[in-house]
């Protein structure tokens, strides 16, 4: 910020002394004015207060202060006696009757600044007209307002080798440094990543990398935003423009459902840099690495300038709109009305572009085959969201982000918020250092968790919900034991009054889990939030694109819903549930099977009274969408023609309970004739729980649409594909985890370039029916007229339908032989992705691949710290990485959820919960 004098504000907050100082308060002066001030409240954040900018270069209003610049002193007073030097204001606190005299009054504190300021400048280089910060300079602005016009520093500055890159992503130039210290103490007090520090002594002390500390940071481009005079900077913006070149927007990140405001800069019709915006009550003034540099697949040279149509030649060709919208149309109405169309439209659409395809489905479609969830998930998690979630925001009383700081305890379940929403994992950060307790449910203490002082409630995955339910009891028996005496506090702390409960969407993978959590915050009274990994989900729960939720999260199933929702629409509407995420799959895999059988392509289909295939014995446990054994051989399987392996696979998965994806009680969707037509809207294959039978599915549909910013592999096997915009080319609005409304504008608006809202609107009218949604302006009002005034959920809470009995299991032994290890995985923050395509030096900073065991469990297997170990799946399929002990169940073995940006059922053909072998890989007896 520039810190540049300013004369004081006429009045102040009132020169009266004869009115009562507010309780909690001392009343002091600043240049004149008569101020009433908090106690403990530093003097520098009085005078703010007021009008007074005093300089500054180490001060920042989120960092502990620390007074190493000295360019903020100033003249105080106390009892009519001077202090006998200058004080630092951003360390000194207000005292009552204090007098201060800043640089606007004091011409001793101005000389003192001025001094300060020269003194800074003696090894300073003057190499303004390229730093980076240029333009937008604390040092510099300071320099040109109070500075002098000539230096009396006659001898050589001090040189040092520059640029020293801390990472692949920041460079340091140590001449430039003043040695604020905020890069140091950002890392230390508010990403607990000690990756930069202060490096030797008097007037060779400078910054540098922690040698103590591995750079595994993902906050660490915080450290170029808030750094004063241009050490640190990025490797992607270095050198490539001025501040004063940029076109400037403000925008939400599309990463994650933190809801992290930012700023777009922009020049040319390109992207150039993004940086956090302030924003107190969200991201305060910080985001991730992940939202701060991954933008560059913006930029990538497969992106989808023009609609495509596949000819009769089966060869996708360029085609004018008009073309094009006829073609999907009149495609689209000939698979709705052979068999159906399902419609998938992932996690990262705005909330007006999500009501647009859950409005389409059921208008021109007149199907609920629709869903944004392109992962693991279930029927109870449909249920969950509809029953806990939908409806929930700041205004009607969900908890926050300012919740979370003020919070008796804090319970973490199936959730690591420093990967999958890492700004909620920074105010978790706060809170701790504040004194909250936190506490995580799971078999593994992570980084992050560490980094919170959280308490880990050992349990493998599966035995969460007994975990759950030993702290829902009243009465709970007394156990001996440290896990034991943690469980007693967690559950104690919970009862009381804002105590507060996360839920990850991994929670979907455990059957009776989401059950469980319902249940324990109902019993302990705690506020209850669900966290996705993606910025569209909570958006799109409440625009209603799910198979068995209407807008506002209202039931199908329920008639004074759907009643309100025909009124509002015009038309009538489905009433039975439709199908979710991977019965679509399994629909249209099915339907291809039947029509190869027809042909007498494949043989007969396998009896339903033969025993299922001996890799899948708890087909009925597992939630929909499990990954699949065998993953390359099916898909080149599927794909060549034959899909009976995974038609097979997939009929497993849907049984049970996953046969059906409604939110209450109803008619089941029909199984046949099986689905003729796909419409997909930004769905990453790599994303589903079975990459191998998506693919498979999208090549054996009879039509396919696909709306996408770039190619891919659904492009490819789509007939007619529909390009859309990016973020940065559209306005809109995310919802994040509190069901917050984050509305952003187009940073970049290009002519012809259509949101997915619009383009499904122009394809209504192609299809006879009208969506409203051709801006997200009418699209909100449109939506406005759907959300029936009721509240949300179509259960009473604690009802939420689910297995009778959770998977249960112990909370954790070491493994015995033949059995194997339960599987934990998760997906890392930088683990690659679409969405961090274009971006190589953010990829270096990604955190390495490693596989995780006890310090009991790596003994057993007489291997130590950076060790290679083997990890055999059931598939057949084998991972080798280094080991990295960690304090965790004996029993279980981490896995990143992807492994050099291949997910990792592709590679294991297993998934969190399934049992694994692990061995030397230097040879040995494994476990």
């Amino acid at each position: 910020m520039t810190q540049v004098a300013t004369p004081p504000a006429a009045g102040g907050t009132g020169d009266g002394e004869d009115r009562p100082v507010p309780p909690g308060h001392v009343r002091l002066t600043i240049d004149g004015i008569t101020v009433d001030a908090p106690k403990g409240e530093l003097v520098i954040r009085a005078a703010e207060r007021i009008g007074i900018a005093i300089p500054r270069f180490c001060d920042h209003p989120l960092l502990d202060p620390v007074g190493a610049c000295r360019q903020c002193l100033v003249e105080v007073e106390m009892g009519g006696r001077p202090m006998p030097k200058p004080q630092a204001s951003c360390t000194q606190t207000v005292g009552d009757g204090m007098v201060v005299r800043t640089q606007v009054t004091s011409p001793v504190a101005e000389k003192a600044q001025r001094s300060n300021l020269e003194f800074l400048l003696l090894n300073h280089p003057l190499d303004c007209p390229i730093c980076d910060k240029g333009g937008e300079c604390p040092l510099q602005n300071q320099t040109l307002a109070n500075g002098s016009a000539t230096s009396r520093m006659h001898e050589a500055k001090r040189v040092f080798t520059k640029p020293v890159p801390v990472s692949t992503e920041i460079l340091l130039d140590r001449e430039r440094c003043v040695l604020c210290q905020r890069c140091t103490r950002f890392s230390d007090q508010i990403a607990g990543d000690r990756f930069i520090d202060l490096l030797e002594r008097g007037s060779s002390q400078q910054i540098g990398i922690n040698s103590d500390e591995p750079f595994q940071s993902y906050f660490s481009g915080n450290t170029i935003q808030i750094c004063p005079v241009g050490a640190l900077t990025s490797t992607a913006y270095r050198f490539r423009s001025r501040p004063f070149d940029l076109v400037s927007t403000g925008t939400v990140c599309e990463h994650c459902a933190s809801g992290c405001a930012l700023r777009t800069d922009h020049r040319t019709g390109v992207v150039m840099r993004r940086l956090a915006a302030p924003d107190p009550e969200v991201n305060e003034e910080w985001n991730c690495d992940k939202g701060r540099f991954g933008f560059g697949y913006l930029h990538e040279g497969d992106r989808l300038a023009r609609p495509l149509v596949r000819d009769a030649d089966g060869q996708l060709q360029p085609a004018s709109w008009t073309d094009a919208m006829t073609a999907a149309a009149q495609g689209l109405a000939r698979a709705r009305d052979d068999g159906g169309v399902g419609v998938l439209t992932g996690g990262r659409l705005t909330v007006t572009d999500a009501y647009a395809y859950a409005k389409f489905a059921r208008v021109a479609l007149r199907t609920n085959d629709v869903d944004f969830r392109a992962r693991r998930h279930s029927a109870e998690e449909a249920s969950f969201l509809a029953d806990r979630v939908a409806g929930v925001t700041p205004s009607t009383g969900g908890p926050t982000y300012a919740d979370l700081e003020a919070a008796p305890a804090v319970l973490l379940v199936a959730l690591e918020p420093e990967d999958e929403s890492p700004i909620l994992f920074l105010r978790l950060r706060k809170a701790a250092r504040r004194g909250v307790p936190v506490f995580t449910v799971g078999a593994v203490e992570s980084r992050g968790s560490r980094k919170l002082s959280a308490t880990l409630l050992p349990a493998l995955p599966g035995a969460e919900a007994d975990l759950l339910a030993d702290l829902t009891a009243d009465a709970r028996p007394v156990v001996a034991g440290a896990a034991a005496a943690d469980r007693n506090r967690a559950g104690q702390l919970l009862r009381a009054s804002g105590a507060v409960v996360l839920v990850g969407e991994r929670a979907a993978e455990t059957p009776g889990l989401l059950t469980a959590v319902g249940r324990l915050a109902d019993a302990t009274g705690a506020r209850l939030a669900w966290v996705p990994r993606r910025a569209g989900e909570r958006g799109a729960l409440e625009a209603g694109a799910l198979p068995g939720l209407l807008p506002g999260g209202r039931p199908v199933t329920d008639p004074a819903a759907r009643a309100h929702v025909e009124q509002a629409w015009g038309v009538e509407l489905p009433a039975r549930p439709g199908r979710d995420t991977a019965a679509m799959i399994a629909s249209v895999l099915a339907r291809a099977e039947r029509d190869e059988r027809a042909l007498g392509l494949v043989g007969p289909a396998p009896s339903p009274d033969l025993p299922r295939p001996a890799e899948s014995p708890a087909a009925d446990d597992r939630p929909a969408g499990h990954g699949a054994v065998g993953l390359v051989e099916r898909v080149v399987e599927t794909v060549a023609g034959s899909v009976s392996g995974a038609v097979h696979h997939l009929r497993d998965l849907v049984t049970g309970e996953h046969e059906d994806a409604a939110v209450a009680p109803g008619p089941q969707a029909p199984a046949e004739p099986g689905l003729a037509g796909l419409l997909l809207g930004g769905v990453e294959l790599d994303d589903l729980p079975d990459p191998a039978a998506a693919l498979a599915a999208v090549a054996a549909t009879g039509f396919v649409v696909s709306l996408e910013i770039r190619a891919s592999a659904v492009t490819a096997l789509a007939d007619v594909v529909l390009p859309v915009a990016a973020v940065t080319q559209k306005s809109g609005a995310f919802l994040d985890w509190e069901g917050r409304h984050r509305p952003f504008d187009a940073a970049l608006p290009t002519p012809g370039v259509l949101d997915d809202g619009r383009v499904l609107d122009t394809l209504g009218v192609e299809m006879d029916v009208d969506l409203y949604t051709q801006t997200p302006v009418a699209a909100r009002a449109d939506m406005a007229r759907a959300v029936p005034p009721a509240p949300a959920g179509g259960t009473s809470p604690g009802t939420a339908p689910g297995p009778a009995d959770a998977r249960r299991g112990p909370a954790g032994t070491a493994p015995r032989d033949g059995q194997g290890f339960v599987l934990v995985s998760w997906r890392t923050a930088l683990d690659g992705g679409r969405l961090l395509d274009g971006e190589p030096h953010l990829a270096g900073t990604a955190r390495p691949d490693v596989v995780r065991l006890s310090p009991r469990a790596a003994e057993l297997l007489g291997v130590g710290d950076g060790a290679p170990v083997q990890v055999h799946g059931p598939s057949g399929g084998t991972v080798t990485l280094p080991l990295q002990v960690t304090a965790m169940v004996d029993e279980a073995v981490w896995l990143p959820g992807r492994i050099r940006a291949t997910p990792l059922v592709a590679l294991l053909g297993a998934g969190s919960g399934d049992r694994v072998r692990v061995r030397p890989a230097a040879g040995g007896e494994g476990l």
